[in-house]
């Protein structure tokens, strides 16, 4: 290799002491028994790997390969939360759940690439949490679409509430995904059956009818309303602190409390409105149990704890959702808010939530 090198860069000592260590190439196939261990050992309670050839990954393999070049292998990490934090009326409680349980999947991830990237292999870490790609916004702003490989990975199915449910966690789950530059011995395979119940707690839980007994998701009215401190409702509370003629016209538009609210989001870290989807969910072997033996208990101690709360629901105007939360949740006051997506096209509309509690 000296031979091939300018003199001045062969006699550098940093190069020389490179050449000088004999470096083993790494295997081209990674041994999944090792995979699995090094991502339990690292955090994650349940991991698989999946071949970027699947054929349900075809719609990531462009975004992929954009962000690691020679991807081959996609590992999906499931990081379980403490499910009564989530289900806690209290949703600074619940919030503080989502956060940490995303540090904690986001360090394993990291800890994961570290060990990948000392055996000689090429990975990264996508966030696993907040999308970051805000140059295409409102379009895609995410790396790697964690719901979708976690499903072909065989960690979980899509429940009627467009939450993946992990066979024993149930939906208590934040997810992630890593992008390996070699094969793995052994991939995981989607599962045969589909752990959601079809209880349709999900449906009776949610304050502004995202969620039909039928199947149908209302995107825009979940985003409007569950991440409404997120990037198109802070876009909204922009908007509006723009059109305001003054002081008093402003505060008469937002509260006090939706302000500080707002303030908290942007100095702490965005915060769910609802989730509530997730946290009625009764699917999973680990939390299955207390529905099975009392379910009039369980709708009386998880779900309407949730239903009766007072809370400000936020809607668009002339919304199904506005009609829905009006009807079913009539204590819920109802304010009627732009959502950050009137300069949206309809494509992005469309799109699926990333995410966060349902990603």
């Amino acid at each position: 290799m000296t031979g091939r090198l300018p003199k001045k860069l062969a006699d550098h000592p940093s190069v020389r002491a490179v050449l000088a260590e004999p470096r083993d190439k790494p295997s081209p196939v990674i041994d999944a028994a090792w995979l699995k261990e090094i991502c339990l050992a690292a955090g994650a309670d349940d991991a698989a790997a999946v071949s970027l050839d699947h054929p349900d990954l075809a719609g990531e393999r462009e975004h992929v390969e954009r962000a690691l070049p020679g991807t081959k292998t996609l590992v999906s990490l499931v990081v379980r939360m403490n499910r009564d934090d989530v289900r806690s009326p209290a949703r600074s409680v619940a919030n503080q759940e989502f956060h940490r349980t995303g540090e904690i999947i986001n360090e394993a991830g990291h800890t994961i690439v570290r060990t990948l990237q000392d055996a000689g292999y090429r990975a990264i870490n996508p966030s696993a949490t907040f999308p970051m790609e805000m140059e295409h916004y409102p379009g895609r702003i995410w790396v790697v679409a964690h719901k979708t490989v976690a499903v072909a990975a065989g960690l979980g199915a899509m429940g009627l509430h467009r939450n993946v449910i992990h066979p024993k966690f149930g939906n208590f789950v934040l997810l992630a995904t890593l992008l390996v530059d070699a094969e793995v011995s052994a991939y995981g395979e989607a599962l045969d059956y589909n752990p959601c119940l079809e209880c349709k707690l999900c449906v009776a839980a949610c304050p502004i009818g995202a969620i039909s007994k039928t199947g149908e998701f209302d995107f825009l009215a979940c985003s409007t309303h569950n991440y409404r401190e997120f990037m198109s409702g802070f876009t909204d509370w922009a908007q509006t602190v723009a059109d305001s003629e003054d002081a008093a016209d402003f505060r008469s538009r937002v509260t006090d409390s939706e302000n500080v609210s707002m303030w908290q989001s942007l100095a702490f870290k965005p915060n769910y409105k609802a989730a509530y989807c997730m946290a009625v969910c009764p699917a999973g072997e680990d939390v299955l149990g207390p529905y099975l033996e009392d379910r009039r208990g369980f709708l009386g101690t998880i779900v309407k704890p949730l239903q009766d709360k007072v809370e400000t629901l936020y809607v668009r105007e002339g919304s199904a959702a506005k009609a829905y939360a009006e009807r079913r949740f009539p204590h819920k006051p109802v304010k009627e808010v732009d959502g950050g997506y009137s300069r949206m096209n309809q494509p992005a509309r469309r799109a699926s939530i990333h995410a966060d509690p349902a990603d």
